[in-house]
């Protein structure tokens, strides 16, 4: 399948992504991207993320391939039990630095909720891509969720948090 022939839907963490990051980029060049947008990128609401991204999977008339750093990771997690037709609509994610619970849930204005993963394997094929020294989740807590969703786990290497503070921008 190409990226022509899916929807990508981009998915931020916790202040969402700005013009340097990668995934800025990744939209900026990928015709078939858009970002999925939430109202207030401080402020994590489960129930308000994981509406957004359903809402946006639901309006794509063609398959739905999902990328997400950090917060956007456990935003797919919660959202999959409660997307319809999740198997004929979301055909993989792309995954990259998910933090851990713990970090999660130290975030300002965050929803308690939100940082309680659910430990089901995916109904999509998934792959989780995780550095060895990103401050917000070690690598053997990034294993763990990668065996709990069945996803593919890929090793960065010593990345940092894979985002524009760790140099993965321009």
């Amino acid at each position: 399948m190409r990226a022509a022939d899916v929807d990508i839907l981009l998915l931020p963490g916790w202040t969402g992504a700005g013009p340097d990051h990668w995934m800025t980029r990744w939209q900026s060049r990928l015709k078939t991207s858009t970002r999925v947008e939430q109202d207030d990128w401080d402020v994590v609401d489960k129930a308000k993320w994981t509406g957004r991204l359903i809402e946006r999977i639901a309006a794509s008339t063609r398959p739905v391939f999902l990328v997400a750093h950090s917060c956007g990771v456990p935003t797919v997690v919660h959202a999959a039990p409660l997307i319809r037709d999740v198997k004929r609509k979301v055909v993989g994610a792309f995954f990259v630095a998910a933090p851990s619970e713990t970090a999660c849930a130290a975030l300002p204005q965050m929803d308690p909720a939100f940082a309680v993963y659910p430990r089901e394997p995916l109904p999509f094929p998934s792959l989780l891509v995780a550095s060895r020294n990103d401050d917000h989740c070690r690598y053997e807590e990034a294993g763990d969720l990668a065996l709990a969703w069945d996803a593919e786990l890929v090793d960065a290497g010593e990345s940092g948090h894979l985002n524009t503070a760790s140099g993965h921008g321009p």
